[in-house]
């Protein structure tokens, strides 16, 4: 019973694939004048350089038109060494992802399946160093924006075989060759969702590199039953929980990112810092001792709340001038008053008489003229 246990969790739970070391040259694809290129039917009046066809006809001529890719790229096979893997170019070709990429070794481009460890030098261009826009085409094709990481390809005109799950397998088959699907909680464990009777498939995968890759490399290809594929890219999940979830993941890679870009040193010494401030303890390896038990308690546990030290007494501020004289001199007058009121207590002045009054008309006290 163990062992059948621990064989399906490591089924369920694989370990990630590590890239392939390439040590032999690119083939080549095809030979230059192999491909025969055929020029669209005229379906309307004018013809539209955005979307690469004809305007003005029915909205399903540009579907019914479509012919199938002559050519399919094959991993195992056309996978190898070129001039990019000496000079240090960083972006796939185009044209190797279709198939059909008529000088192998001696290609500008890599001719491997993007590695999504990988950083590129321009977030604003594809794997295929195209440039990507603010907006997505109305019809959700041709590159992409650079506004939203979109994992998610939109797969129509699928036939479907049997019921739902088997034709989810057919689906996941075919496109699992050109990355890594992202799993989840649904009964086959994979992100490959069929719409039933709809003739319609969703697949995401762990990284838009590798959406990017399987969207040109199945463009006008066939699964099982020799169908044209229409591949472009879904619109956003409306689903609150796959919202939620995505903002999960992308603030989960950004604290990753800032993680390994950081000096171990500092993050041992922030970690101090807060166990100081947390009142908790650190053990050897600088981890929070008995952190397996709280973390028992579930994910939502909060750290305890610190307990603020008293208030301190306000202190009197000092005056401030309000008018022509500075708060240092109202400080000294006021400081004098004081002194001169503890010294009128201490010594109280003499009352003086009042003058006395005479009576009369006063004019005794003038003198005349004659002093005689």
């Amino acid at each position: 019973m163990n062992a059948a246990t621990e064989t399906q969790t490591v089924a369920v739970v694989p370990k990630p694939k590590k890239q392939k070391k390439l040590t032999k040259p690119a083939r080549k694809q095809v030979k230059p004048g192999e491909v025969e290129h055929k020029e669209a039917p005229q379906t309307g009046k004018e013809y539209n350089i955005w979307y690469n066809k004809w305007a003005g006809g029915d909205r399903e001529d540009s579907y019914s038109n479509k012919v199938k890719s002559q050519t399919r790229c094959n991993l195992k096979k056309d996978s190898g060494l070129t001039r990019a893997n000496t000079t240090g170019n960083k972006y796939t070709c185009l044209f190797f992802a279709r198939g059909c990429c008529p000088y192998g070794w001696e290609c500008e481009y890599l001719h491997c399946l993007p590695d999504a460890s990988n950083v590129l030098p321009d977030s604003a261009k594809d794997c295929f160093a195209r440039d990507k826009f603010a907006d997505y085409r109305d019809d959700m094709g041709g590159v992409g924006s650079f506004n939203r990481q979109n994992r998610t390809l939109y797969v129509g005109r699928i036939k479907e075989t049997g019921v739902g799950l088997e034709t989810e397998e057919v689906v996941r088959r075919h496109f699992k060759e050109f990355g890594e699907i992202e799993r989840d909680d649904s009964e086959t464990g994979w992100a490959v969702k069929v719409l039933q009777y709809r003739s319609v498939a969703f697949v995401t995968y762990k990284s838009e590199v590798h959406g990017q890759f399987a969207k040109e490399a199945m463009a006008c290809q066939s699964l099982d039953n020799d169908e044209i594929l229409n591949v472009r890219w879904a619109t956003e999940d409306p689903n609150p929980t796959s919202k939620v979830n995505e903002k999960r993941r992308l603030e989960d890679m950004g604290q990753e990112v800032i993680r390994s870009k950081m000096d171990p040193r500092i993050v041992d010494a922030m970690r101090t810092i807060r166990a100081l401030e947390d009142g908790d303890t650190l053990d050897e390896d600088g981890n929070l001792e008995g952190e397996g038990e709280e973390q028992s308690e579930g994910p939502d546990r909060k750290r305890p709340r610190l307990e603020a030290p008293p208030s301190p007494q306000p202190v009197e501020q000092s005056p401030q001038a309000t008018g022509l004289l500075s708060a240092d001199t109202l400080e000294g007058l006021k400081y004098f008053a004081e002194i001169r009121q503890r010294n009128g207590v201490n010594n109280p002045p003499s009352q003086r008489a009042p003058p006395v009054v005479q009576a009369g008309l006063g004019l005794a006290d003038y003198g005349s003229d004659d002093e005689d």
